[in-house]
């Protein structure tokens, strides 16, 4: 057998295997310190992935240690040296090539032991860090004190939080129901309902004013009352944009309908997707936009002025509403039957459609509803939205507004039930 045959035989998982990859990945670290004309380049940080997957494979820990502090001193070296040399404040300390060195050394060793996948995708991050330097340093510089410390609250919730919660879920029982409380899936949809908040008020912070397209829906997304408030105000000023005022409430629906289908689908994998919601919900949405794109030229716009993205005091709110509609439905449920579930949903979707959707989700997944059941829930939550967002225009002076806005939320959520019942059929 030829040489280039015994090569492409040998295994994936082979140690020399292992090494070249290791080799790989270094260099992969090593491009962008080379094309910012480092002292450690390429070479360097091949070499130094290379020698970590050597000492790993030898199974010698004493060698690891070795030259992990070998790699420590020649990145204390270099951060001197770049110290004598006085170059620009920012890397006078060469501290990012130092660590750089380091992190290709953990990944040599990751990779020569058996951790692939975490090997390669520590060296894809630290990649992905280096070759951003400039849009991480330009993005933190414009962070306000507000935004920096919702961001600050937030990485405490999703990755200090969520670890301290109970991996198994509680069992206890609500009105002779047996109920199973996952208390880190209740976290996550926190986490994740917070983190599209977060991610859209930068998106309307940023594009706002550019169309009321961008403010109603993903507005919609950070806080549908926001996009209310917002609208009453313009159509109070401006009579002559009700069309586009009314068009931003259908968008801010489409963006609530949007949310509860991504939860819906999302986290009901585990016992199987409520597929029955993808059809009226799905019917909220298209003839939201439908609506939305009937009604208005989009050659008005409308800046939102939203407040900080993510508080600590509206997560734990948010939590609370979360666990209290979900022991209260089963509650119900298990003194009145479904019904008992419906009328919860309905009261909870006033106030945060959400918090319904994810009780319905959460009592589905630990087997206290049906799917019909649990999509229901989720269907009356959304509609209870809905309403809610309707009356809230009665507050306008404009009547025009107010009037087309329940006309279209009324059309609209008749359409959605017309949906459910052929789906039923």
């Amino acid at each position: 057998m030829s040489d280039l045959a015994q090569l492409s035989a040998l295994p994936a998982d082979t140690d020399v295997v292992r090494i070249v990859l290791a080799g790989a990945l270094g260099m992969f670290l090593g491009f962008e310190r080379e094309w910012s004309h480092k002292a450690a380049g390429v070479r360097t940080f091949a070499l130094i992935s290379l020698l970590a997957a050597v000492f790993t494979v030898t199974e010698s820990e004493l060698l690891l240690v070795v030259g992990g502090l070998l790699v420590i001193v020649q990145g204390v070296l270099l951060a001197v040296q770049g110290l004598l040399a006085e170059e620009d404040e920012h890397e006078g300390l060469a501290l990012t090539t130092s660590v750089s060195m380091l992190v290709a050394y953990g990944v040599g060793a990751l990779v020569a032991g058996g951790f692939v996948l975490e090997g390669v995708t520590v060296a894809v991050l630290s990649s992905m860090l280096l070759v951003l330097k400039r849009e991480l340093h330009r993005f933190a510089w414009g962070l306000s004190r507000s935004e920096l410390r919702s961001a600050s609250e937030f990485a405490i919730l999703a990755f200090v939080v969520y670890p301290l919660l109970p991996a198994e879920p509680l069992q206890t029982t609500v009105a002779g129901l047996p109920l199973e409380v996952e208390l880190r899936v209740v976290w996550l949809m926190v986490v994740t309902v917070a983190g599209i908040g977060i991610v859209n008020y930068g998106v309307v912070q940023t594009y706002g004013g550019r169309g009321i397209a961008v403010t109603g829906f993903f507005g919609g997304l950070a806080s549908s009352t926001a996009v209310v408030g917002t609208m009453l105000d313009h159509v109070d000023q401006r009579p002559e944009a009700t069309s586009y005022a009314v068009a931003a409430i259908l968008l801010a629906d489409a963006a609530m309908a949007v949310r509860n289908l991504a939860i819906a689908v999302a986290f009901t994998f585990r016992r199987g997707v409520l597929v029955e919601a993808v059809a009226p919900l799905g019917a909220v949405v298209l003839g939201s936009l439908a609506v939305a794109a009937y009604t208005a030229d989009w050659r008005q716009s409308v800046d939102m002025d939203l407040d900080s993205p993510f508080s600590m005091r509206n997560a734990l709110v948010f939590g609370a509403v979360f666990l209290v509609v979900l022991v209260a439905g089963a509650a119900a449920q298990g003194l009145f039957g479904n019904a008992g579930l419906y009328v919860t949903s309905a009261l909870a979707g006033l106030v945060s459609s959400a918090g319904a959707t994810t009780s319905a989700v959460l009592l589905y997944r630990g087997g206290g509803i049906s799917a019909g059941t649990a999509t229901l829930a989720v269907l009356v939550a959304t509609a209870s939205s809905i309403v809610v967002k309707a009356g809230l225009t009665a507050a306008s002076s404009n009547r025009e507004f107010t009037y087309r806005v329940a006309v279209w939320s009324g059309a609209l959520l008749v359409g959605a039930t017309l949906v459910t019942l052929a789906a039923a059929l």
